[in-house]
């Protein structure tokens, strides 16, 4: 009996141990494709694990030996969702304080548009700020300098950013009004730029929802409403 339990108790130590991630050879496999792993985390897949590193969401086998790039969905609904980027909503929202934000008065969504102010379709949605408004939308703006952090948009948006009343410096910006310097403060929008990375940002505007999913490119106010009550938020 004694023989029999102990060997159960070696069987239920072994299941333990097959159950969690080698991180240490997630690591190494990482490296040999260039990347770092900045959270290990169990994915909706068992024996997969979600990973975000500086280029995004990875997922990579317990064991490391595999590795699977693109969005996933939980296809359980009516609606496909993307829960790739759910991992990236909790650094998104620890960036609340240094968003540029447009409150509609009587708010029934929030949306976070990844901005660039060279950019001709940012500047439609931003002329449209007051009817997504009307609607109950509430848009908050973070950087993302198309061109790259040494370009001038960059320097200009930094400026907008630390600036004392940035969303007045904001709508100088997209009516084309030259933007003052204005020397560095807390807010850095190099990490808003990473955040759109791993967001998968490749353009803009880049409209991320509540749970993470991205809609890529100008929406009118009318498309956009429609498109998160297709999403149930």
């Amino acid at each position: 009996m004694k023989k029999i339990a102990f060997c159960l108790s070696l069987l239920l130590t072994a299941v333990a141990n097959n159950a969690f991630a080698d991180e240490n050879a997630i690591n190494k496999s990482l490296s040999k494709m260039g990347l770092k792993a900045e959270s290990i985390t169990p994915s909706k897949l068992s024996g997969v694990n979600a990973v975000l590193t500086d280029q995004g969401i990875v997922y990579v086998s317990d064991d490391g030996n595999y590795l699977l790039q693109g969005p996933l969905y939980d296809i359980r609904g009516e609606v496909p969702k993307n829960v790739s980027n759910q991992v990236l909503v909790k650094k998104l929202e620890a960036l609340k304080n240094q968003m540029i934000i447009y409150k509609a008065p009587k708010e029934k969504h929030v949306v976070t548009v990844f901005t660039d102010i060279t950019c001709g379709y940012c500047r439609k949605l931003h002329e449209n700020m007051k009817e997504y408004n009307d609607l109950g939308i509430t848009v908050r703006y973070l950087a993302f300098p198309r061109h790259g952090l040494e370009h001038s948009s960059a320097k200009d948006m930094q400026s907008i950013w630390c600036s004392a009343t940035p969303n007045k410096s904001l709508n100088a910006a997209f009516k084309g009004e030259k933007v003052s310097p204005i020397k560095a403060c807390k807010t850095d929008i190099a990490k808003q730029y990473q955040l759109g990375l791993q967001f998968n940002v490749r353009g803009t505007p880049a409209i991320v929802l509540k749970d993470g999913t991205v809609l890529g490119g100008y929406l009118s106010p009318q498309d956009l409403l429609a498109a998160l009550t297709q999403h149930g938020e």
